[in-house]
């Protein structure tokens, strides 16, 4: 299938009159206010993504950039929970639905801050997840934005498509873990990015290691870390290896995770400043 038939058929909006040769692109609103638009995905579920995704928000916030999450995992959402939002209070104005804000000023829009209970259950069909982010894209007000990163659902579903396909993104980052069936299924979704013609800005291999508190040994529960294999096997590089660190859930559970210090960052955002400043070519050159 080529990708326009793949656009044609997962587009909501498609009907007999469709034109054949319509750009998908076109067809949202834009957000001129936005400087760079990152998607965080993984191939599978509980490799870490939406932890990666706020602290990778809370970094660059601290460096001083405006941020924000769109929070795509419409069915799953965690993001409000990590970063201490409670829902059921979301304003309008003129210019669209208004996002939350962190401690730190992370601008957040989540299907979980529509509701009272955290853990309502949203029993939708794919059609409606994929149109759900594509209003949190159109009908929120994101104001000002360095970069707004937007926390994908796992696997290669009808969501990771619409975004991949529809969001005028600068980059993709995919999240794994050291796990040989991770690995696998990690390399599914880069499959996935690069048959659409989405740069693939790098890997996050998280839960890496697990450094002993008492006597500072690394440990490998999940088996020595993959990075270099997936690297070599893919060429894309592997930008952040982040370890298996209890603050990670502590602070989490909190909702102050974005709090966390975490210079494992660093090559990453040095990467997505040089994506914002120099779009596709900063990928391609390093």
């Amino acid at each position: 299938m080529s990708k326009k038939e793949s656009a044609c058929d997962s587009c909501p909006s498609k009907s007999e009159n469709c034109e054949a040769g319509c750009d998908r692109k076109n067809m949202i609103k834009p957000q001129e206010g936005i400087k760079s638009v990152i998607a965080v995905m993984s191939g599978k579920g509980g490799v870490g993504k939406s932890t990666v995704t706020a602290l990778l928000a809370g970094f660059m916030a601290k460096k001083g950039h405006e941020v924000g999450i769109l929070d795509g995992d419409i069915t799953g959402p965690s993001i409000p929970r990590l970063l201490g939002l409670k829902g059921g209070r979301i304003g309008a104005g003129q210019r669209g639905l208004i996002p939350y804000r962190t401690e730190l000023g992370v601008k957040v829009m989540s299907l979980n801050l529509f509701f009272e209970r955290e853990d309502e259950a949203v029993i939708w069909r794919g059609p409606m997840l994929a149109g759900a982010v594509k209003q949190f894209w159109e009908d929120v007000d994101w104001g000002e934005l360095d970069f707004l990163f937007v926390d994908l659902p796992p696997g290669t579903g009808d969501v990771p498509l619409t975004v991949l396909q529809s969001l005028p993104l600068d980059g993709v980052i995919i999240v794994f873990s050291p796990q040989d069936l991770a690995i696998m299924i990690v390399k599914k979704a880069l499959r996935m990015v690069r048959t659409l013609d989405v740069p693939v800005i790098g890997f996050v291999e998280n839960m890496a290691y697990l450094e002993c508190p008492e006597c500072g040994k690394v440990i490998y529960p999940y088996g020595k870390p993959k990075g270099s294999q997936v690297s070599e096997e893919t060429g894309v590089p592997v930008l952040a290896t982040l370890p298996i660190q209890p603050s990670y859930t502590s602070f989490g559970d909190q909702g102050k995770l974005e709090m966390l210090e975490t210079p494992e960052f660093e090559q990453l955002a040095d990467r997505l400043e040089k994506v914002a400043a120099c779009g596709s070519e900063a990928i391609s050159n390093n």
